[in-house]
């Protein structure tokens, strides 16, 4: 499952899985970026949704077609350094709601939500309990940083992080720390 898939090679994390014959569900809230997944993954399930923590309208920080720095976020987008050329109204959804319409009651092997900082309301808007991803890799966009780089990273404010909390609280653990990805494993599926 990959929310904020974006694009289906270029930086993305579901490839190399989609590459050894993996299929799964793609989310993005660009039209474009869901119509290169039908079809390079024409057998994956391809929605364009706006995914947060409940369905309501909210600001669309848009600077181009096939962005991968589009944002819900407006102090991510005034973190960006580069210009919005718009902002648009967009319907967002949970990801509860998404998977009950698609009655889906499968395992999630792995799980990447990559959304320019609207991580933690993705995560409110799923049932962590429920569902229980063995892998969650999840960007964590540090803004008090004066630029993201890895080496400019610091480990305590990941810990005193609302996301990092939530994803502690129901029962995951982080394993590894990739650039601004967090990787997270169910307990139950450690050994």
């Amino acid at each position: 499952m990959d929310i904020g898939c974006q694009h289906p090679i270029s930086s993305n994390n579901t490839y190399l899985l989609f590459k050894r014959g993996w299929h799964g569900i793609n989310i993005d809230l660009d039209i474009n970026n869901i119509k290169l997944f039908n079809l390079s993954r024409p057998n994956d399930i391809n929605l364009n949704q706006a995914v947060s923590s409940s369905v309501l309208n909210k600001k669309l920080y848009f600077y181009h077609d096939k962005s991968p720095i589009n944002t819900l976020e407006h102090e991510v987008s005034t973190f960006q350094n580069a210009s919005i050329k718009e902002i648009r109204s967009v319907k967002t959804t949970t990801l509860d709601i998404i998977l009950k319409k698609l009655n889906f009651n499968q395992q999630i092997d792995y799980m990447n939500i990559d959304v320019e900082g609207h991580e933690l309301d993705v995560f409110n808007g799923f049932d962590l309990k429920v569902y229980k991803p063995n892998v969650i890799s999840v960007e964590f966009l540090d803004l008090k940083m004066k630029k993201l780089e890895f080496r400019n990273n610091d480990l305590s404010r990941i810990i005193e992080n609302d996301l990092y909390k939530i994803l502690v609280e129901n029962n995951y653990h982080l394993i590894n720390w990739l650039h601004a990805d967090l990787i997270f494993v169910h307990k139950n599926f450690r050994d």
